[in-house]
């Protein structure tokens, strides 16, 4: 179940422009190699088979080191919930941000709203609301992939999402990550953490070992939701009305169907092992919005939510569109890796020199 074999579809040779010409027969290919240099090309072949085994190891080696940096990250991100949730007050020191827009007012207006105390209390908000209202709805709504999920029914209980977390598998254990959505007490569901797990491989496949481009993500398991008593989003009921072929006499039917809901991503669409995913298949997109918390909406959090985020997708996604060759999947798993190589040594760095 490779997502990347699947959205890259047959191998081709690269132009200079970074085009894909058409498909060639590579064994083709060999067998007009003479006997000696195609002895020595199957040498190149065991050295690259190698390289690639080295090249998991350093993928290895890399989820270690996001799991060991997601403790230094911790900390920040508790004390981000809890003025988000309005448990802790940021002081003075803590909310000094300088803006472009702070920047635009001048002088003359911060006297005027100085000495103007009734006009000041007329532009405040009648009520100083509790932490940040809608933090994590309006982050899910501001993220392209994932605002089409997000249905109206949905957005009420969203409201009561306090926090987003990503927890790594531990050393020894399969590859794994997992997303952690944490919910303050509510009417429609008693779970506290409603979570998603993501199992990832990390070797070179057997049939195609030189296809291997770095960690995949394989399957993915949610959650049981224990949904109040008619409160369950995830299914709607349909009155139907069937009339009985002999009698003649009418009768309603009661039915209960799926229904499109974001809590349906706790329940994903399973594949079989065998199979490859199609790029647009449900369960590719399913592993694709996996990815966008771990790596962009979690870290990036208050940018989603201010809209800043979006810019930088915006221009990142211009940039995946040069190489059509290469999947946004793998492109992303590349651009996070090789962010997170120079965040360690210059991180590293910092710490010896105390």
């Amino acid at each position: 179940m490779d997502v990347n074999k699947a959205a890259k579809g047959e191998p081709g040779l690269q132009t200079p422009a970074g085009q894909m010409d058409k498909p060639v027969n590579y064994h083709a290919f060999e067998s007009t190699l003479p006997k000696a240099v195609k002895r020595r090309v199957h040498a190149l072949k065991r050295l690259q088979l190698q390289s690639a085994h080295i090249e998991a190891k350093f993928y290895e080696e890399v989820h270690e080191l996001e799991r060991k940096y997601a403790e230094l990250y911790r900390p920040l991100y508790d004390k981000r919930r809890d003025f988000v949730t309005g448990t802790v007050e940021p002081t003075d020191a803590e909310c000094e941000w300088s803006s472009d827009k702070d920047e635009e007012l001048t002088e003359q207006m911060k006297r005027k709203l100085a000495i103007d105390p009734a006009k000041k209390e007329d532009s405040a908000p009648a009520e100083d609301p509790k932490g940040v209202p809608d933090f994590w709805l309006t982050i899910l709504r501001n993220a392209d992939m994932l605002t089409d999920m997000i249905q109206e029914h949905d957005e009420p209980i969203l409201k009561h999402l306090k926090d987003i977390q990503v927890k790594f598998s531990e050393p020894g254990q399969y590859m794994s990550f997992t997303l952690e959505f944490h919910f303050e007490p509510n009417s429609y569901f008693t779970n506290a953490v409603l979570t998603k797990v993501y199992k990832m491989k990390c070797e070179p496949d057997a049939s195609e070992p030189f296809s291997f481009e770095g960690p995949e993500i394989i399957d993915c398991t949610g959650c049981v939701i224990d949904w109040q008593k008619g409160k369950d989003v995830t299914v709607k009921t349909i009155k139907k009305k069937q009339k009985h072929k002999g009698r003649g006499t009418v009768r309603t039917v009661t039915k209960q169907v799926s229904n499109l809901s974001f809590f349906n991503f706790f329940n994903p669409v399973k594949g079989s092992p065998d199979d490859e995913i199609d790029e647009d298949s449900d369960l590719a997109f399913d592993f694709e919005i996996g990815h966008l918390f771990r790596e962009r909406i979690v870290p990036r959090a208050v940018l989603y939510f201010t809209g800043e985020a979006m810019e930088d997708d915006e221009s990142f996604d211009e940039e995946l569109e040069e190489g059509d060759e290469v999947c946004q999947f793998s492109h992303l798993w590349s651009h996070s890796l090789h962010n997170l190589a120079i965040e360690a040594a210059s991180t590293f760095s910092f710490y010896n020199d105390f």
